[in-house]
C-alpha cells in the first residue's frame, strides 16, 4: 500500500444519469453522519478547490456552497471515494446544525417495526 498521492480527476466517477454522485457528510471529530446530498463534477471540482463543501440543488438546479446562505458551514478535511466510485464521503468541521430543520443532523429520525421515533430536538437558536 503506497500512501503517495495520484492524480485524481473528478470525471473518474460514477454520475448517474443526471451527473450527480450522492455525497455523505461526516463529522469527521465524532462520526456522527450529518447529511446527504448531490454533487456534480464541477461541485466536487469547487469542493476541492476552495476547501468548502459545494453540492449541487436538483431543486435549483444550481451550486450551493453549504453555509453560505446559513452561515452553517462545512469546511472539507478530506473527501472519500467508495470502492464502486459512485459515492463519496465528505469528512468535514461542520459549523452549526448541517440539517435545514436547524437539528445537527439530518438523520434524526428512528424506524422499527413499532413506528418512528425522534432521536434529536432542533438546536438553540444561535448554534
Amino acid at each position: 500500500m503506497s500512501n503517495d498521492p495520484v492524480p485524481f480527476d473528478p470525471a473518474t466517477l460514477t454520475y448517474d444519469a443526471a451527473g450527480l454522485i450522492p455525497a455523505i457528510a461526516q463529522d469527521v471529530d465524532n462520526g456522527d453522519v450529518l447529511m446527504m446530498a448531490w454533487m456534480s463534477r464541477d461541485s466536487v471540482t469547487r469542493t476541492l478547490e476552495t476547501g468548502r463543501v459545494t453540492y449541487w440543488s436538483r431543486s435549483r438546479q444550481a451550486f450551493w456552497v453549504k453555509g453560505e446562505t446559513s452561515g452553517h458551514v462545512q469546511e472539507l478535511v478530506e473527501m472519500r471515494v467508495d470502492c464502486d466510485r459512485d459515492c463519496l464521503l465528505m469528512q468535514v468541521r461542520q459549523t452549526g446544525p448541517a440539517c435545514h430543520t436547524n437539528r445537527r443532523s439530518c438523520f434524526y429520525t428512528g424506524v422499527s417495526a413499532a413506528g418512528e421515533t425522534e432521536l434529536m430536538q432542533p438546536m438553540p437558536s444561535g448554534a
